[in-house]
């Protein structure tokens, strides 16, 4: 017979082990030591990998030029665009470290949404919508969209956004907030001066145009500026320079 000493002990082993086995499996494995884990609190608002968010207000990150997602970062950081979640998070953050971000995002290639805008509007305000977005206003001296966001609207490297692929409501809001003042950037700030020239009702007709529109079969920024006549002084972009040379 076993004498009851050994048996308490070999007891208490079985217990011991089984306790460290069961804390083992309780035990979370550890996070991946990528970007693609630190910028998990990104998504819970601009959605999975960055791919936009569901109720139409956050833009997708995935796929836009890294020198235009940092801009934005910084401009959040800076003061230029406000949303208090957005300064929170990202004030402990080096510029560095906000550069390293942007060009995680960046380097995402993930296919895009198909549009979904249904506000109602008429064919006609539809039509002045691709009119501005495709050839501008003379009048006005108001450059086409295409002049400065690539023949495709997908943007251009390295720091002009794509406008295909964006949410309506987001996009009202941007437009919105370069109109009131409440959104800015590095000077001299292009957007904000092609924005007062073009009354609220004809902005609408540009966002419904553009959130109508289907993704062409590359979506990637193209590689540089359009070629043509130089932008007039008032509309050079600090933001970015590779289009100060830029013509239509």
């Amino acid at each position: 017979m076993k004498s009851p000493l050994r048996l308490v002990a070999w007891t208490l082993s079985g217990i011991l082990g089984l306790t460290a086995i069961a804390a083992q499996a309780q035990t979370p494995a550890r996070f991946a030591d990528n970007m693609a884990e630190r910028t998990r609190a990104c998504m819970a608002c601009h959605g999975d990998q960055g791919r936009a968010g569901p109720d139409g207000y956050y833009p997708r990150l995935a796929g836009k030029p890294a020198g235009y997602l940092h801009n934005q970062l910084r401009n959040f950081a800076q003061g230029r665009r406000h949303y208090e979640l957005m300064a929170r998070l990202i004030d402990p953050l080096t510029d560095e470290y906000l550069g390293e971000m942007a060009r995680y995002f960046s380097s995402l290639d993930l296919p895009y949404l198909p549009p979904s805008a249904s506000n109602a509007i008429t064919p006609e305000r539809l039509a002045k919508g691709q009119q501005l977005v495709t050839q501008g206003d003379a009048s006005r001296g108001l450059p086409a969209c295409t002049q400065c966001h690539g023949a495709r609207l997908t943007g251009v490297q390295a720091n002009v956004p794509g406008l295909l692929g964006l949410p309506l409501d987001y996009l009202n809001a941007q437009l919105g907030a370069w109109q009131t003042g409440q959104r800015k950037a590095l000077a001299p700030d292009c957007m904000a001066e092609v924005v007062k020239r073009i009354p609220a009702e004809d902005l609408i007709a540009v966002s419904s145009w553009l959130a109508r529109q289907p993704l062409p079969a590359d979506t990637h920024p193209a590689a540089k500026a359009p070629q043509g006549k130089p932008l007039p002084e008032a509309l050079r972009c600090g933001s970015a320079p590779e289009l100060q040379g830029a013509k239509p």
